[in-house]
């Protein structure tokens, strides 16, 4: 079986036919390519109509023509063989003794042509190409078939390697992120089909954190501007250090596969709020429909006039927008939106209605990275109201280990949370499915309610090169401190090793604080220790909202700035802080994505017996050996979690806080009648009843 990706082309009717063909011929095996690969030679770039790679017969380029007419096309086969030849000739492994170890061929297909009397490999319907494939010798290299594919998938090398010209030790952590960064690069079948396939409409990417979500995305819109370089195209995002990340790689792309830079003023990264220093979606929205714009200040003043606790600041304003605006100015052909579950379906909706037909809408989110009030993204059929769109998931994780992804997840969802009683899950997903899609496998049980389930992860999902470099007990180490004094001295003499010892790069260190309100305040201290240790460090942000690493410098961050950011060593800071109290979910989902940063190792330290406890439920995910056991719960347990544990506006804590001090003092007024110093006469007539209730 032939496994086919569908990217953009300029020849549909006769592409379609080459893959009504493939899909008939089930003996066929290896992938097919519809508009890739893009290749930059001699000055020039060309886009291939269609490539097949095969076990059996190598790799088979295809000229397809769309017409019914037909001059001689050697040349053009010529061609097409020489440049495809010469991107497989930069690689040493596909070369025997100077002479390429790949079997190749040209063949042009013209279904819409009756016949041609020129000379070479022409086909005209399914019978004329099935024949020729047939004649065609076997390919004697099969071993070096996965590689092959290796080569055409790679889109673009995705890393610039470092250099670590300061490593001088064998084992240290700097050597081990050599060896983790020589560890071939590609994209997996999921990444790559996200990134080529193409059918018009919405285009929904759903992914676990390190799975390639943001790479994705960026290639993505980089594909299209280099098949379309006259559309408009804009990408757009909640945190902003993701701008440089988007520009970089949409820049090496168009580089590598067009030999030119993109054309800025047709592709926008746009942050999605935006404002009159930075454009952004929703501020260019309102500047180009004249309507009221809204900076967060104000934002938030309307918003708790309007009491609109069910939904974030942002989406409020967008559903505003959304009551606003009857006609919409349709000025993008794609939009491409990353983080859509810190953005809101109001946000969505507006980006859908700033689109020409056929509305080329394509969005990524990962549901447990949510850290903004409001509910979760909804179907896009109930969205958009349309009836078909493409829905792509991406299951393996390149960035977290098994032990850090699992440990994430048990902590975020709070399976091993207060182990003693019954009732510990924090949240949970509301379709079962979802386990799977994110690379879980079933080990014991069933995904229904009232089931005990043993859930782990497999190589396929969780690569083992991951965790294989360091022992478990550095991978991912946890501390409880006295206090804060304690807790800032240990983090400042464990920075200070990872760049004196352990071969650490500035770059490869962030600090995090839960609390992004907070954080300014609490790693104040930790700054002013590795100050003192001649450490140089900055809040990312501080000073250009749109960057988050300094050169020479560590990164100490919110969360917030923290999402879309990867680095190898994490350190979270203040972890107790999410282990209970008010809106749960949002500190669970806090502390899973301030986890999920790491590439490789994880200290996450914290204060009091919160943090110790927090260290329980850790110690239990390792006693399990990184598998997630528990009972799967019912609908209605599943809707109570969401209920008890929900984000809360402001006015909501403030009118709860009141409730549980009348509470307190219902209790001690409770306590002194039953202890005959006060009596119910005491009290007005229309609360006797309420007492008389409370002291039975």
């Amino acid at each position: 079986m032939v496994e086919i990706r569908k990217g953009i082309t300029s020849k549909p009717a006769s592409s379609q036919k080459l893959i009504d063909f493939f899909k008939s011929h089930n003996e066929l095996d290896g992938h097919l390519y519809i508009g890739y690969p893009i290749l930059f030679a001699a000055g020039e770039s060309t886009t291939i109509d269609a490539l097949w790679l095969s076990k059996k017969y190598g790799v088979i380029v295809f000229d397809i023509v769309e017409g019914t007419s037909l001059d001689d096309r050697s040349e053009i086969q010529n061609e097409l063989y020489a440049k495809t030849n010469s991107l497989f000739l930069q690689h040493p492994k596909l070369v025997d003794k100077r002479t390429l170890a790949v079997l190749m061929e040209v063949i042009t297909f013209a279904p819409a042509c009756k016949s041609h009397k020129a000379q070479g490999l022409y086909a005209f319907d399914d019978k004329s190409l099935i024949e020729i494939i047939k004649k065609m010798p076997s390919w004697s290299r099969k071993d070096l078939y996965e590689y092959l594919t290796a080569v055409i998938q790679s889109v673009i090398k995705l890393k610039i390697a470092d250099k670590r010209s300061n490593v001088k030790q064998a084992d240290s952590k700097g050597a081990k992120l050599i060896k983790l960064g020589a560890t071939i690069d590609n994209l997996d079948s999921q990444q790559e089909k996200a990134i080529i396939d193409f059918n018009e409409g919405i285009h929904r990417i759903r992914g676990l954190a390190g799975s390639g979500k943001t790479i994705v995305l960026a290639l993505k819109v980089a594909y299209l501007h280099a098949q379309n370089p006259d559309w408009k195209i804009a990408v757009t995002f909640n945190t902003r250090s993701l701008k440089n990340q988007f520009k970089e790689l949409i820049e090496r792309f168009c580089i590598e596969k067009k030999g030119e830079m993109p054309n800025w003023d047709n592709v926008r990264i746009l942050q999605a709020w935006g404002s009159p220093k930075n454009n952004g979606i929703y501020y260019d929205l309102c500047k180009e429909h004249g309507i009221e714009y809204l900076d967060y200040k104000a934002a938030s003043q309307a918003w708790a006039q309007a009491k609109q606790t069910d939904r974030s600041v942002f989406d409020f304003i967008c559903a505003k927008a959304l009551t606003e605006i009857k006609d919409y100015k349709e000025q993008y052909d794609a939009i491409l939106v990353d983080e859509a579950q810190d953005l809101s379906n109001s946000f969505l909706k507006l980006c859908f209605n700033m689109l020409k037909p056929p509305k080329n809408l394509i969005y990524a989110y990962d549901e447990l990275q949510k850290l903004n009030v409001g509910s979760s993204l909804g179907n896009p059929q109930t969205i958009f109201r349309v009836k078909d769109f493409t829905d792509t998931i991406l299951s393996k994780c390149y960035r977290n280990s098994r032990p850090v992804l699992v440990t994430a997840h048990a902590l975020g969802f709070g399976v091993y949370r207060n182990v003693e009683e019954k009732e510990k899950i924090v949240q949970f997903f509301d379709q079962p499915q979802l386990w799977q899609d994110v690379g879980y496998e079933v080990k014991e049980g069933k995904l229904e309610a009232g089931s005990k389930v043993v859930l782990h992860r497999t190589e396929e999902s969780s690569p083992k090169y991951l965790e294989s470099h360091s022992d478990i007990e550095d991978i991912l180490t946890f501390r409880s401190f006295k206090n804060s004094q304690e807790q800032a001295k240990w983090v400042a003499d464990e920075i200070e090793k990872n760049l004196k010892t352990d071969e650490l790069l500035f770059k490869d260190i962030i600090v995090i604080n839960p609390d992004a309100l907070t954080t300014k305040r609490e790693i104040a201290l930790i700054r002013s220790l590795l100050l003192n240790k001649s450490i140089n460090n900055h809040i990312a942000g501080d000073f250009n909202a749109d960057v988050f690493f300094e050169e020479g410098s560590i990164t100490f961050t919110g969360i917030n700035r923290a999402k879309g950011n990867e680095v190898p060593m994490v350190y979270i800071i203040n972890a107790d802080d999410c282990f209970e109290g008010q809106e749960l979910i949002k500190k669970r989902n806090t502390l899973f994505t301030a986890i999920t940063r790491s590439k490789a190792w994880v200290r996450l330290c914290g204060v009091g017996d919160r943090m110790d406890r927090l260290i329980k439920e850790y110690e239990e995910v390792k006693k399990r050996d990184f598998e997630l056991h528990f009972t799967y719960p019912t609908a209605e347990e599943i809707q109570r979690l969401n209920l008890i544990h929900r984000d809360m506006s402001l006015s909501e804590k403030q009118i709860i806080n009141k409730d549980v001090n009348a509470l307190r003092d219902i209790s001690d007024a409770v306590e002194r009648i039953r202890d005959g110093k006060s009596y119910i006469e005491d009290y007005p007539k229309e609360y006797h009843d309420i007492i008389g209730k409370l002291l039975k």
